[in-house]
């Protein structure tokens, strides 16, 4: 089949390898622009195109695509049938959807119509769900509100943040796109609308969505520090300077009575208070301007006392 391929960031790439591998004829690869990237703010390739230039595909990588004249001809001179997107990072326009006859099909990492948005796997673990999935759709003008093709379901693990869970749905995204290509082109795939009354939202992450608020219960602050890696992490205060809790784990609820923001040292350990009578015991921190260290060496530093606060007052 001819296709154009649409992606950006490494949870693209493994659908890409897929396509080829699958014998598809990719005619032309979509990333966004290379952008300074980093502490040295050197410009960096995308994954993507990285990977095109492996497979010798051609790449594009237009500033803007809605009113973009050559692009639009370039593709319109292609003619695929179909346009692959993955994590593209821009919103097709209505010129692009109408042109392939199977349409533009993407690989949603959540299962529609739950966590429609830009972070459906931070947001998912933040929210506590204890499976995920992906889901193949074909876009029309909404935001992730396309006619559903396929889904496959994962697990969420106890263990399992932003980071290592998004290569898992990358993988399964890539067998699930080109079976739902197989079956298209077969005409043995019968699109589903979405039910709008479950659907659910996954707004892009904003720096402030890392600030613990210690008068949630201790599992959904787990939740959140969880879901939320690398960016924005989970961060707090202490004694009037940023602090990041890198690692911790919510205690069975009433084992250790704490108030909420109140640190409590038992034993060498380093205790925090949560909502609902819980609490968290914290194993790593960055403190603003520090590398990373353990909790033992933190209370060893800065030597914390029980009843100190996490957090402005």
């Amino acid at each position: 089949m001819d296709v154009v391929f649409c992606g950006t960031p490494q949870f693209a790439v493994p659908t890409l390898d897929a396509l080829v591998s699958a014998g598809h004829k990719v005619r032309l690869v979509v990333s966004q622009p290379d952008r300074p990237s980093g502490r040295g703010q050197q410009v960096a390739t995308s994954p993507v195109k990285q990977r095109a230039a492996e497979h010798g595909l051609p790449v594009v990588q237009p500033q803007s695509i809605k009113n973009n004249a050559e692009f639009r001809a370039q593709l319109e001179s292609l003619r695929p049938q179909a346009i692959i997107v993955v994590a593209y990072g821009r919103i097709i326009p209505q010129w692009m959807i109408d042109l392939p006859p199977l349409g533009n099909l993407n690989a949603h990492a959540s299962l529609l119509p739950r966590y429609r948005g830009a972070a459906p796997i931070q947001w998912a673990i933040a929210s506590g769900e204890t499976a995920t999935g992906v889901t193949t759709m074909r876009i029309d003008a909404g935001l992730d509100t396309g006619d559903m093709l396929l889904q496959a379901e994962i697990p969420i693990t106890p263990e399992d943040t932003a980071v290592t869970l998004s290569p898992k749905l990358a993988q399964l995204g890539a067998a699930l796109m080109i079976e739902t290509l197989q079956r298209l082109e077969a005409g043995k795939l019968t699109p589903t609308p979405q039910d709008d009354a479950r659907a659910t939202l996954a707004p892009i992450l904003k720096k402030e969505d890392g600030r613990i608020d210690f008068s949630r219960p201790a599992r959904e602050i787990h939740n959140r520090l969880r879901g939320f890696q690398p960016w924005p992490g989970a961060f707090t205060t202490f004694r009037g300077k940023s602090l990041a809790i890198v690692s911790a784990r919510p205690l069975a609820p009433g084992s250790e009575l704490v108030p909420p923001a109140r640190i409590r040292l038992l034993e060498g350990r380093l205790l925090v208070g949560a909502g609902g009578d819980t609490s968290l015991e914290i194993f790593e921190l960055q403190p603003e301007g520090k590398k990373k260290m353990s909790a033992a060496d933190f209370i060893n530093g800065y030597k914390p006392k029980s009843g100190e606060m996490l957090g402005d007052l």
